[in-house]
């Protein structure tokens, strides 16, 4: 299944680029995040592809889900998609937007695809073992670094660094150097050792995360809600609350 999804991933990416790749129009939706003809065009795409692959496992996408309202309940096992995850990295070009295909079962994230199409780099995780994988090369295979004795790098949002960093220090955590990453990104990064934490304050919605905490804990990581509990998925109303993710965690 795990390269049926990386496939998928790169069909979607495919359509984002040919959209990046010319003028285009961002609109918005209901919540007033943005939205381009690439979201339900891709979107589309993979929606196709899980049709074919596992047509008896329900799916659980962004852009279906603005159309046709959040699902009440959750099955057992269901699919979780965003198809483009950065849209304002997107508008903004720079190259750090990702498509996340994640399969969740029983509340946790067990499979995982971040793919970045603007640098066909992409990123998964299931059964334990994360990897990455650029271009046509083979996969390498990643992992969370233990937390240096100077100090954690954290992975931070552009858009909203600054409360990020006063509330990780209101937790009593020691931040020696930040790196900037955009969308689900930021969780790849600890899941290859480049990053230690990543703190979420703010909104996000559960296809916002599933794929990217999935290819963080098959590295060695972890993702817990702020009062330590591990991030679980088919919640209701499929939305988050404030978490943070770690790389390895007191010596995990």
């Amino acid at each position: 299944m795990l390269e049926e999804l990386v496939r998928a991933a790169r069909q979607a990416g495919a359509v984002i680029l040919d959209v990046y790749k010319r003028d285009f129009e961002a609109m918005r939706k209901a919540d007033h995040s943005p939205v381009t003809e690439a979201d339900t065009a891709a979107e589309a795409v993979i929606l196709k592809a899980l049709a074919a692959l596992d047509p008896k496992t329900p799916v659980v996408a962004e852009e279906q889900a603005a159309a046709n309202g959040i699902p009440t309940e959750a099955a057992g096992r269901f699919f979780l998609v965003d198809p483009l995850d950065g849209t304002k990295e997107f508008i903004a070009k720079n190259g750090e937007f990702t498509v996340n295909i994640a399969l969740v079962e029983d509340g946790k994230a067990v499979l995982g695809v971040v793919y970045l199409p603007a640098l066909d780099l992409c990123y998964t995780g299931a059964a334990g073992r994360a990897e990455r994988r650029q271009g046509t090369g083979a996969p390498q295979p990643i992992a969370a670094r233990p937390a240096p004795a100077a100090g954690l790098t954290m992975a931070i949002s552009r858009s909203h660094a600054d409360k990020e960093i006063e509330r990780v220090k209101e937790l009593g955590l020691t931040v020696a150097d930040t790196v900037a990453a955009g969308s689900s990104l930021k969780f790849c990064r600890l899941a290859e050792g480049v990053a230690d934490l990543y703190p979420r304050f703010g909104t996000t919605m559960e296809w916002d995360t599933a794929a990217g905490q999935a290819v963080l804990e098959a590295a060695g990581g972890c993702v817990e809600t702020v009062e330590g509990a591990p991030l679980r998925y088919g919640k209701a109303g499929f939305k988050n609350p404030h978490f943070i993710a770690f790389g390895r965690k007191n010596g995990r």
